[in-house]
């Protein structure tokens, strides 16, 4: 197996579960499943198919003949018919029933919208566990004062706890977007060959409730209780592009996450999880390079390159459909699935092996503090009788020369020394003033409001989520 290409994402990323979920047992067996659930549907309408055929499927469902299809599709070119005459192999009685009235669009379209909705249902729990993480690490670093960055510029400093709650919060509202689509996704059910039921309506002579009543049927057996109003051949190729949304935003909060902390490691504040083995650099041994993170950044930008595809197939699905969609689907589907798999898998685990370093993070911080708290000291220099235009023109000239000795001599910022110096500012306390904790604001009381209103209804609602399997394999 070494002398040809695998997709890493199967053979080193994603979790077995994930890879099972689109596997072609998984697929396979499923529309076995769909042609079992097709014949009993049928036979409970009053059609001619028996008991004994409805068994007989039944016991082949999870045998699937791999090389017997493999050697039909050779002759026919035809993957579900392919299938029906392996099937039907293995289930001679049987055989004349397998598919009645149906196109080949009844078992592709239906399992795929039962593997999106169980796949979806492994990315929710993937997310909740990674907000319950962030979560945690929140809190304990609620009000641990940090450099602020805008336009990665220092700026007002905020918390590390509040800058994990931002992470946190793009994740509650992508698990938003996946719980909006897992609520909305339905059946295709039995709609026919471009939509219009005729040969089910043919099939039931004439009856239009029956008809009805078997899409019905058949649905509530895939365990859906709705139904896609209208279709042409497919299911609305509206809906893969509605969920690749999702899963290309998701893939879009990982890597900005991804990318905080790699800036942060690089500023030595804080650093992913690195094991007792772990090798860094093959030549520069003491190197602890972020690949977790750098990893999490490369598989999401995959992710994302794959939103076009379902967009650009819903733009050019002509009239009922065209057969284009079907080799691009095949190639997207699981591999954004799988992508955003290995992602999350990566994204929980530096999640809960946050390292932080608290003296890195106040030494940074004092390097600027100086400046962050000069309108501060303004204020109070103003209480205290002064001048406020005098006032403000001094600090500007103080702090243009602070700077000037940071960036052109390499010194430690002497803006407070320069204003203890200064007899304008004589009244206040100037260290007080650069007291990081005077001027965080509210960060550690919305973490607090965040981890009560947003995060501890998830934990509520995926109780489970952190017990969901899911190996980190490199």
């Amino acid at each position: 197996m070494h002398d040809r290409y695998e997709n890493p994402l199967n053979t080193r990323y994603a979790s077995a579960e994930m890879s099972a979920l689109w596997s072609a047992q998984r697929k396979h067996s499923t529309w076995r499943r769909l042609w079992v659930a097709l014949a009993e549907a049928e036979a409970e309408l009053g059609l001619p198919v028996t008991a004994a055929q409805i068994d007989e499927l039944r016991a082949k469902v999870d045998d699937v003949n791999f090389d017997a299809a493999a050697t039909y599709e050779k002759q026919l070119r035809h993957d579900v018919m392919a299938h029906i005459h392996a099937y039907g192999d293995q289930c001679p009685t049987a055989r004349p029933i397998i598919h009645l009235g149906a196109t080949s669009q009844f078992v592709n379209c239906n399992t795929e919208l039962m593997l999106l909705r169980e796949s979806l249902q492994l990315v929710a729990q993937r997310l909740a566990a990674v907000i319950d993480a962030l979560g945690a690490f929140a809190e304990q670093h609620r009000a641990l004062p940090t450099l602020g960055f805008t336009h990665l510029q220092p700026a007002q400093p905020t918390t590390v706890g509040k800058r994990a709650a931002l992470w946190c919060y793009d994740l509650a509202l992508d698990l938003a977007e996946v719980e909006h689509r897992l609520a909305t996704l339905r059946a295709r059910s039995t709609k026919g060959t471009t939509g219009t039921q005729a040969s089910f309506l043919a099939l039931f002579d004439g009856d239009h409730a029956k008809v009805r009543r078997l899409e019905e049927l058949v649905a509530a057996k895939m365990g859906f209780d709705t139904i896609y109003e209208v279709t042409g051949q497919t299911y609305p190729r509206k809906v893969d592009a509605q969920v690749l949304d999702v899963l290309a935003g998701i893939a879009g909060s990982a890597h900005k996450a991804g990318s905080d902390i790699r800036i942060l490691a690089h500023r030595k504040e804080l650093e992913e999880p690195f094991e007792k083995d772990q090798i860094g650099s093959s030549a520069m041994a003491y190197k602890r390079n972020p690949m977790r993170c750098e990893r999490m950044c490369g598989l999401a930008r995959f992710v994302m390159s794959l939103q076009s595809s379902p967009g650009a197939t819903l733009a050019t699905q002509w009239m009922e459909r065209t057969l284009d969609d079907s080799a691009n689907r095949r190639l997207v589907l699981p591999q954004a699935f799988l992508g955003i798999d290995a992602v999350l898998l990566l994204y929980r685990n530096v999640a809960e092996g946050l390292v932080v370093y608290p003296e890195v993070i106040a030494k940074n911080l004092r390097e600027e503090l100086p400046f962050m708290a000069s309108e501060n000291i303004l204020m109070a220099a103003v209480a205290a009788g002064g001048d406020r235009q005098d006032l403000h023109e001094r600090i500007r000239q103080h702090s243009q020369a602070a700077a000037a000795e940071v960036k052109q001599h390499g010194r430690s910022n002497d803006l407070l020394e320069r204003l203890a110096e200064d007899a304008a500012f004589a009244g206040v306390d100037l260290h007080a003033a650069v007291d990081a904790r005077g001027l965080i604001g509210r960060a550690p009381e919305q973490v607090d409001e965040f981890l009560a209103n947003v995060v501890a209804p998830i934990r509520q609602r995926y109780a489970g989520a952190a017990a969901v399997g899911g190996e980190l394999r490199v």
